[in-house]
């Protein structure tokens, strides 16, 4: 997979209650990643444990680290949407702060993105390239919701759920205005606007490494569901997201606009 990497290179982490790992997740990040100057962007999503001081004080000392908070708990979805706001980079990662899956992925997702020409990559436990270690329990409810996703919104992805996933910057200038969600499904409700917009998505094979100690509680489902469904409500029956236009439909209406002034000329 030859090619120079994109020179901009932004990473997202959500953290909440995170000071057992967060700074392992950094240092990890920031090594995996030389040659790429990443600009890593710690969400602080209300920690209670001192994850902000901890990031804080490393950020002080790592230029390329900025961290940013906001009050209270406001949710993954929120703390991840608020971080690509934060971000600069052509290319906008978000990978989750515990290590289950590690940052070096994201070069080679990285190279994917490059080689097959696409607008968003996807980190996809279903990838026959993938591979896994995570919980039984878990892998029904994903396959379950699998089907539940792939019957509302017939994305060209087979896994919507898990923390790794890279864009290109005009994706999130062109979805996030009208992203709701704050906590369980904002990545259908990305994904399935930039499919809708007709931006390429591809799915990446990666390592994942939960473990057998993760758990996801009923109150969890149900709000995934609840969320899920209110996101189909929304594009299918309210048609909330029409006026959404993608930069490719704007530039072709400018040159439309363009041609039609200049022949009137």
């Amino acid at each position: 997979m030859g090619g120079k990497l994109p020179r901009r290179l932004s990473v997202v982490i959500p953290a909440y209650n995170e000071t057992e790992i967060i700074l392992e997740t950094l240092k990890e990040c920031i090594s995996s990643l030389n040659g790429t100057k990443p600009e890593i962007i710690v969400v602080d999503d209300g920690s209670l444990d001192g994850t902000l001081e901890k990031v804080q004080k490393f950020a002080k000392e790592n230029k390329n680290v900025k961290v940013v908070s906001y009050g209270g708990n406001q949710g993954k979805g929120y703390a991840v949407k608020y971080g690509f706001k934060h971000a600069t980079g052509d290319i906008v990662a978000f990978i989750d702060a515990d290590l289950n899956l590690h940052p070096r992925q994201i070069k080679t997702m990285m190279e994917y993105m490059k080689k097959y020409e696409v607008d968003v990559i996807v980190g996809s436990k279903r990838h026959p390239g993938s591979k896994v270690n995570y919980p039984l329990e878990r892998k029904v409810l994903s396959d379950i919701y699998y089907l539940f996703i792939k019957t509302l919104f017939g994305l060209p992805v087979r896994d919507t759920q898990v923390g790794l996933k890279l864009y290109k910057r005009e994706v999130l200038e062109d979805v996030l205005p009208k992203v709701l969600v704050k906590r369980y499904a904002f990545d259908i409700e990305i994904l399935a606007n930039a499919h809708r917009l007709g931006y390429k998505i591809m799915e990446s094979p990666i390592e994942l490494n939960m473990g057998f100690s993760s758990h996801v509680n009923t109150k969890a489902i149900w709000n995934m569901l609840v969320d899920t469904s209110a996101v189909f409500y929304r594009m299918k029956i309210l048609k909330y997201y029409d006026d959404n236009k993608s930069s490719l439909d704007r530039n072709n209406e400018l040159l439309s606009e363009s041609a039609q002034d200049i022949s009137k000329s």
